[in-house]
């Protein structure tokens, strides 16, 4: 079965399986004692310490290693900002941050702070000039990603980084995407990444606070980690992290050619062979293995159980799964499509027949999948038919967008259709809909239940 969601989490590198095996009968005791079995496990520790800070590019006692990447970024942001109080209580971040990073931001802005998000283009990729343009005096710290994890759209690092270097302020990195592809580029102060990103087991994420950077770790003292990472280091599970990071990295450059191949297959063939489709992200300033698109009229939760049916394991930042009914918040900074959202991130060493077979696959399933959905809808539609309003109050995506395809061949040049909907996805993927098909969004207002969306046929 094709797995394609190494942006959730790679398969287990076969060099981090043998070297989990073998730090299991090594590296077992604890490594702050001095006895034997205690000297063998420090060993071990400090050689993946070294290696991760190669792979990196930082010193090793810049590195320490953490319950994941997501603790990273929570301990990263949380130090920064403590040591860097007198400065101000200011956060800057871009609007499509990791979650763990908004998350962050928000328990800042709880207890008194301030944040400003960045907005994104439609590509999703931050402007470097708007960027420096959030910073200020009180700027204490600065958090932008290497990549999204999501679309895949590589950030302008060194430039923002740059940035705020002259400003005096440090700059979080968040490089668990990329890390497996290369060292980030760029003057930041502050980086985590996650081992299951690339290969590595899951459980183990680093941070790294290069020398200089301000940082006063939270929470209860631990002499372990120099401090910033509490509790008893996973040493298997870090040697087989820096293991499969370094193997990873040997690979990176051929695997990461011929990746970016299929995964341009995918970007130019799924709009030829499924009609109404967005792909997004920057097409060209991206991860090699990474490319996401969205259907319109496809429920995504049904998308990704009929593709898991076919045998293909991927993932969704859609506006209907199982997880949410709204949209992502990647997708809605960047405005685009959500409905019918599917990302397919290919692990090292996918095979081509698995990707061609997949393109072989995707269109007859979005086919049954929107005849499915197409049906004649109950929401009754009033108006003349200069002016129609469809009621599509109480339904849930991709309904709302389907009742107003339906309809809108009725409604003469000029005319407008208001739809009513208490859908949140609505308000992203209505104007979607209007930029895919040409015609003028004029906006929405507030209805007695939910809000009206109102669009105008221009051809």
């Amino acid at each position: 079965m094709p797995y394609f969601d190494s942006a959730s989490a790679a398969p287990l590198h076969p060099v981090a399986r043998q070297a989990l095996q073998a730090a299991l009968d090594e590296g077992w005791a604890d490594p702050a004692r001095l006895y034997r079995e205690g000297r063998r496990a420090r060993l071990l520790l400090d050689a993946a310490r070294e290696a991760a800070a190669e792979a990196v590019g930082c010193r090793p006692d810049e590195l320490v290693f953490t319950p994941s990447g997501t603790r990273a970024v929570h301990s990263g942001v949380a130090g920064a900002l403590a040591g860097r109080r007198r400065a101000g209580r200011h956060l800057v971040v871009s609007a499509v941050e990791h979650s763990s990073v908004l998350h962050s931001a928000a328990a800042h802005e709880a207890a008194g702070g301030t944040v400003t998000e960045v907005a994104v283009d439609r590509g999703g990729r931050v402007a470097p000039d708007g960027y420096a343009a959030a910073l200020r005096d009180d700027t204490a710290l600065a958090c932008l990603q290497s990549a999204n994890h999501e679309v895949g759209t590589e950030q302008p690092v060194a430039e923002v980084a740059e940035a705020c270097r002259e400003a005096g302020v440090p700059l979080l990195v968040d490089a668990a995407q990329s890390l497996a592809w290369g060292p980030v580029e760029g003057a930041w102060s502050l980086l985590a990444a996650s081992a299951h990103k690339w290969g590595g087991p899951p459980g183990v994420g680093l941070l790294v606070v290069r020398k200089g950077t301000r940082f006063a770790p939270q929470g209860p003292a631990d002499e372990r980690e120099s401090g910033r990472s509490a509790g008893f280091e996973n040493v298997p599970g870090i040697v087989a992290a820096a293991a499969s990071l370094r193997a990873v990295r040997a690979e990176a450059a051929a695997e990461a050619a011929r990746l970016r191949g299929l995964v341009e297959r995918i970007r130019t063939r799924v709009p030829e062979l499924v009609p109404d489709v967005e792909v997004a992200g920057d097409p060209v300033r991206r991860l090699p293995h990474l490319v996401t698109f969205s259907c319109l009229y496809v429920d995504g939760e049904a998308l990704l159980t009929e593709l898991d049916r076919a045998g293909f394991s991927v993932s969704s930042g859609s506006s209907c799964t199982s997880s949410t009914l709204t949209p992502s918040h990647v997708l809605r900074a960047m405005g685009v499509l959500s409905e019918g959202n599917v990302r397919v991130s290919l692990p090292f060493g996918a095979a081509e027949a698995d990707v061609e077979r997949f393109l072989e696959v995707l269109p007859g399933t979005v086919a049954g999948i929107r005849e499915r959905f197409g049906a004649p809808g109950t929401g009754p539609v009033t108006g003349d038919a200069g002016a129609l309003v469809v009621d599509a109050l109480g339904r849930r995506c991709p309904i709302p967008v389907i009742e107003l395809a339906k309809v809108f061949g009725d409604v003469p040049v000029g005319g407008t259709v208001t739809v009513l909907s208490d859908d949140e996805a609505a308000r992203l993927d209505i104007p979607a809909w209007c930029g895919m098909r040409g015609q003028e969004y004029v906006g929405e207002r507030p209805a007695e239940r939910g809000t009206a969306y109102t669009v105008r046929r221009t051809s």
